[in-house]
């Protein structure tokens, strides 16, 4: 399978493309400028392949949560390029992302992303043993760090930690590895995707569509 992955939600703008397992893969991390450095990246992925976005069996992209405009970014230019090619998207959790890049076999993990707000994106997922990809086990939240609840972790991971001195103090106790450095990836992103791709639950370009979260949260509060 050949498939191309966007990820502009958090400072790092990054670009991959994966086939049969290979990847190439670019970035950079820096706080704007996500809209001017994505379709060049893309482009030079795709020259070293030797490919063209018609070759392609799909796009994916990281669909937050994250900052706002960068999330938005990404969705704009995926719609761009697979409408104009014709290729079926797929949207990936980023807390899934930063998940699937620290996880190992048995592993339960905690992603907590920093939301600005005095808030963390989380949600808790589980790579099992002889799987690949890791498992969502909740739902995707927004809330002040307080209210980040405990578990079974083994595996601490995002910009939360580092954020938040309550958060890291309260919840990374003995025996716990902390990454409080992890942002996502488009590697990561494009090999989630994969599966989804596999299982047929691919969108058309149209559908593409942000996961915000806390307009989530907020409307279901308000009922």
């Amino acid at each position: 399978m050949r498939l191309l992955a966007i990820d502009t939600a958090t400072e790092r703008c990054s670009v991959a493309l994966r086939i049969d397992g290979r990847v190439i893969e670019r970035a950079s991390e820096q706080p704007r400028g996500h809209a001017d450095l994505v379709l060049p990246m893309v482009e030079s992925v795709l020259q070293e392949a030797g490919l063209k976005l018609a070759d392609l069996d799909g796009i994916a992209y990281g669909r937050g949560p994250g900052a706002f405009t960068g999330v938005r970014i990404a969705v704009g230019v995926v719609q761009g390029l697979a409408f104009g090619a014709q290729l079926m998207t797929v949207g990936v959790s980023n807390l899934a992302a930063v998940a699937q890049q620290v996880a190992r076999p048995g592993d339960r993990i905690l992603v907590c992303m920093d939301a600005r707000m005095d808030q963390v994106y989380w949600s808790s997922f589980a790579r099992e043993q002889g799987s690949e990809l890791v498992s969502s086990l909740g739902p995707e939240r927004v809330d002040p760090p307080d209210a980040v609840a405990d578990s079974d972790y083994s595996v601490l991971a995002g910009t939360g930690f580092k954020a938040y001195a309550q958060l890291r103090s309260r919840l990374a106790t003995s025996g716990r590895i902390v990454h409080d450095s992890t942002l996502p990836r488009a590697s990561d992103i494009a090999l989630l995707a994969e599966a989804e791709f596999r299982a047929g639950r691919a969108k058309p370009a149209v559908e593409a569509e942000p996961v915000y979260v806390r307009d989530q949260v907020a409307h279901v509060k308000s009922t």
